[in-house]
């Protein structure tokens, strides 16, 4: 592990610079996220908003453009010609049976006269917008501030007819700055019924080659109203309206609510890493007062049933008599750097306890579970190293245990593991079938002997996913030419089935629970299995 990254971690671990990143963080994330969410929801309405104010001018032009073709179509029809009374009634009748037809007006040339006398708008006497086979069509009317001649005009022959603004206006305002188009010459003019004058054509690919109606572009929503007729196109143009009044309302609720959650992640971290601070700094007083305690776990052959070493274990009794889980205090250890140490006393203590206990039994070793820490760097070796040598214990009798989660570098793990097993100590994977130690690294790896997780000793026998897993651990194990050691066997089934499948060694509190040094001296040298206390009955 570089030293830089120690600096680095040791920086952090402050509980208002943590507390603070968090906090700074999650507020970025949930309002990014929140503004994100907002942007879309106003852009979805407005999109759905133009969708249905489209859908609502299609209808209502279909409807108009319908009657005014009917009205045109029945006058054009009749036999009447000239401005009489009969004509002057007709005109008037057709406007009264027709909801949409504003004005109706007969126009020779020479004569012309209209259902409202007196009322024009002028458009007659200009050349229609649109001159079909059929019908003509006066559009540009929207400069006309009197809404009823600002009206769409339809001719047929001398007939016209004619709705007014209102009738357009009456199911949908257009959105401020909309306009209704008419689109002439194949999209390439387009003129306004509603509305003002509009840049035309919208975008430079126009027309899009998408058939949806709707068009987005960056300054405006685009609604094409399809119709048969290949001489025109109706077109509904709305500029894109300023997203932040609309969205004041949502984020005014927004904000505040990922502010306040931000900082309740704020404040739980800062309570997490003092928790942990405080816990760290209580743990530097156990290591001073003596407060951790090293058990054995025995491991026996499973064939003869004699005890061949033990596991190392390290428990934290505080003065209260209450005991600290190692799952709380190692991984904090192992963040702090405090594992260092936690591993220096274990060393100490096992060959202070037990070091005449190994001088006299050359066969028996003691177990000790190396931290990621002390993989990745050769210190450990100096220090076992000098402690051998002071209580005169040979190399092989003291074991490292690393587990496949502590193998970050895999390279750099296997030159130091391969130290250790130069000068004699015995290299054990421990919990295999937990990590990420593939088979093509463990075949690089200087190894002596693989341990089985406890989970998969407890799934032998059952109908369970992983009842399968311990035995393919074993025959690789086997066809590697290591070892197997079995964790946590309780049950004398286990026992059997395990040394029917070849496994050489394990540990379990079928044998024997975790012993203070004393309780393992004897299990040792009277050759006899001891139930033992519990953990939690050590003192």
């Amino acid at each position: 592990m570089s030293s830089a990254y120690v600096r680095l971690r040791s920086a952090l671990y402050r509980p208002w610079l943590l507390a603070t990143i968090a906090a700074v963080g999650c507020a970025v994330l949930l309002l990014s996220a929140s503004f994100g969410l907002v942007v879309h929801q106003v852009q979805q309405t407005e999109i759905e908003q133009m969708n249905a104010r489209g859908e609502r001018f299609l209808n209502r032009l279909e409807q108009i453009f319908g009657q005014l073709r009917e009205s045109v179509d029945l006058l054009d029809e009749q036999a009447l010609r000239g401005c009489n009374p009969a004509m002057i009634t007709a005109l008037q009748q057709v406007g009264f049976d027709n909801r949409f037809v504003y004005d109706a007006a007969y126009n020779d040339g020479q004569q012309r006269c209209s259902s409202r006398p007196g009322e024009s708008d002028g458009s007659e006497l200009r050349a229609p917008d649109i001159k079909g086979p059929t019908y003509s069509y006066w559009l540009n009317t929207t400069t006309q501030p009197d809404d009823n001649l600002a009206a769409l005009r339809l001719g047929r022959g001398p007939f016209t007819v004619s709705t007014s603004r209102g009738h357009l206006t009456d199911v949908v305002d257009l959105a401020p700055g909309g306009s209704l188009l008419v689109v002439l010459d194949r999209g390439k003019r387009a003129v306004p019924v509603l509305g003002p004058v509009q840049p035309w054509p919208p975008t430079r690919d126009w027309p899009p080659p998408s058939q949806q109606p709707l068009v987005v572009t960056r300054d405006n929503l685009v609604y094409r109203m399809f119709t048969k007729s290949p001489d025109y196109q109706l077109v509904l143009i709305a500029p894109r309206t300023s997203l932040l009044p609309k969205m004041n309302g949502a984020l005014w609720a927004l904000f505040p609510a990922s502010l306040l959650l931000a900082w309740s992640v704020g404040w739980m971290v800062l309570q997490l890493v003092r928790e942990r601070r405080s816990l760290s700094a209580e743990l530097q007083g156990a290591l001073r007062r003596n407060e951790l305690k090293v058990l054995y776990q025995p491991i026996f052959d499973l064939t003869s049933r004699r005890c061949v070493g033990a596991e190392a274990l390290v428990r934290w009794r505080r003065p209260d008599g209450t005991l600290t889980s190692p799952d709380l205090f190692i991984p904090m250890a192992e963040n702090t750097g405090q594992i260092r140490e936690i591993t220096d006393f274990v060393l100490q203590q096992l060959l202070e306890q037990l070091g005449q206990l190994l001088r006299a039994n050359p066969h028996l070793y003691i177990s000790v579970n190396l931290a990621a820490c002390d993989v990745m760097v050769p210190r450990i070796g100096r220090v076992v190293a000098r402690l051998l040598a002071q209580h005169r214990v040979a190399a092989h009798q003291i074991a490292f245990e690393v587990t496949e989660r502590g193998l970050i570098d895999v390279v750099v793990a296997r030159d130091n593991l391969q130290a250790l097993r130069d000068v004699g100590h015995q290299v054990l994977i421990d919990d295999f079938g937990t990590g990420y130690c593939s088979l093509a690294y463990l075949q690089t790896l200087p190894v002596d002997c693989l341990k089985i997780d406890k989970a998969f000793i407890d799934a032998l026998g059952h109908d369970a996913a992983s009842s399968g897993v311990a035995p393919h651990i074993i025959r690789m194990a086997h066809a590697l030419q290591l070892r197997v050691i079995a964790e946590g066997i309780e049950l004398e089934a286990q026992a059997l089935l395990l040394t029917s499948e070849g496994v050489n060694y394990g540990q379990g509190w079928l044998f024997a629970h975790p012993l203070n040094a004393h309780q393992f001296t004897e299990l040792v040298t009277r050759g006899r299995r001891l139930a033992g206390r519990r953990i939690d009955d050590e003192a």
